[in-house]
């Protein structure tokens, strides 16, 4: 096996990725704020780092995979005043969405899904251990991470603390002994969510929910924290300064991953400008497999631009996979090839694992067994080409029935030599999306839109 080397955030470099336990490789990544339907920059996020499970989990004897979801939130709570529907509705069903999408995008449930609902007990012990060490105050029902109590505070980011402060908006609240000094703990009005704590009924910030849950299932120290560059500030600079104070002599996470942002065409997606696009939006337009493959193509450090004529380009690479596993429909899936290993073990070098994969096809068109179950086993890595060809073309069975009647009333025609009507209904098909195949033992059929 190659020797797996990650590019860490906290140090700016690529290191070689030695886990504090080798028998039991632990992860933690910042799942959603359930309040709406999923965006692609959280598909992206979802897709990144299943694959990082998934070689884990090839390399290692035992893989710890936990994501949480945050379902106390100022955005929930907003969304909530909006519609009347009540938090727990919101929050339920926008959890079961996230969950639908994730799969459609062939993305596996992490180990662990924690709730920060249910870990109030964990955020309140927390932020007492960083009131007793002086890292902490309590202040009008709040309590507030003292940054200044922090000598390495902006390790992360790389920028001091009077650059950070600049860059953030922050509230300047008179409570506040310093500009930059974030909240643990908030007070709740009757009407919010809220829970008994030391300092009155209130609600958790949002950075130590993260603290609390990676803690409680993953320890003071574990190997690896993934999220999107944009919570480098301030969300994981505070996580990790608020986890180290709480926990003198850990280390956190020892290895940071942060996968880049996306955009639309060539613009940053933003709803004010009218391109921002939810996964089931995208799912309208193409198979998941087609958009994991889309968001795989590019490095996940990179910035991802999102179009429809790469989609395209997308689900026509996805096609050529399935084409190429039909020519040795038998070939069940081997060894990951050294190849495409080797690429991702660099840093999850997805498109060069691509690549390689693009080679295997080649040579199983030629009906090459071997590299046939090589491509199936180099998707089952990267969550791709899991399925039948037949059932990928055919792109579901709801008018399965419907598409063979339409095939049989063909060959009917044919054979009463009524070429007008037969012509007709390939012609039919194929405005529907569904391309006929004649050859020696009848007709096939698949979809090619």
């Amino acid at each position: 096996m190659p020797e797996l080397h990650l590019h860490n955030s906290a140090t700016r470099r690529k290191e070689r990725f030695e886990p504090a336990d080798p028998a039991n490789v632990r992860m933690y990544v910042c799942g959603p704020t359930v309040y709406d339907l999923a965006h692609l920059g959280n598909a992206r996020a979802a897709v990144v780092y299943d694959v990082a499970a998934r070689l884990l989990r090839l390399l290692y004897p035992h893989v710890t995979y936990v994501r949480n979801i945050t379902d106390v939130d100022d955005k929930i709570i907003a969304r909530a005043q909006e519609t009347g529907e009540p938090i727990d509705a919101i929050t339920a069903r926008t959890t079961a969405d996230y969950h639908a999408d994730m799969a459609a995008l062939g993305a596996l449930p992490p180990d662990e899904e924690p709730r920060a609902t249910a870990h109030i007990a964990e955020m309140i012990m927390i932020i007492q251990r960083l009131i007793a060490s002086g890292h902490a105050y309590a202040a009008e029902g709040h309590v507030l991470f003292a940054v200044a109590s922090d000598a390495g505070y902006g390790k992360l980011s790389g920028r001091s603390l009077d650059e950070l402060v600049a860059g953030a908006r922050v509230d300047v609240a008179p409570y506040k002994r310093d500009a930059g000094d974030f909240v643990l703990w908030k007070p709740s009005a009757g009407d919010l969510p809220g829970w008994d704590s030391p300092w009155g009924r209130g609600r958790p910030g949002w950075h130590i929910e993260c603290s609390a849950m990676s803690w409680k299932y993953l320890g003071e120290t574990f190997d690896i924290h993934g999220g999107g560059s944009d919570l480098i500030f301030p969300h994981h600079e505070n996580e990790m300064a608020q986890s180290l104070c709480a926990f003198p002599g850990s280390h956190f996470a020892r290895y940071w991953m942060h996968n880049g942002m996306l955009q639309l065409s060539g613009e940053k997606m933003a709803k004010s400008v009218g391109n921002f696009f939810t996964v089931r939006d995208i799912l309208a337009k193409a198979p998941g497999e087609a958009i994991r493959l889309l968001l795989l193509r590019t490095h996940y450090r990179s910035l991802l631009d999102f179009s429809d004529q790469g989609l395209a380009e997308a689900k026509r690479e996805v096609d050529r996979f399935y084409r190429a596993l039909e020519q040795a429909p038998d070939a069940a899936a081997g060894e990951v090839p050294a190849a495409v290993l080797e690429a991702l073990c660099d840093d999850l070098n997805t498109p060069l694992a691509i690549s390689a994969m693009h080679g295997l096809a080649d040579a199983a068109m030629t009906g090459d067994r071997a590299a046939a179950a090589g491509l199936r086993a180099a998707g089952a890595v990267l969550g791709l080409l899991q399925q039948a060809p037949d059932a990928w073309f055919r792109g579901g069975t709801d008018d399965a029935a419907e598409i063979e009647a339409a095939i049989a009333e063909r060959l009917a025609a044919r054979k009463a030599r009524d070429f007008g009507r037969a012509d007709a209904i390939r012609a039919d098909l194929a405005a529907r999306g569904i391309l006929l195949e004649d050859g020696p033992k009848g007709t096939t059929w698949r979809r090619v839109t």
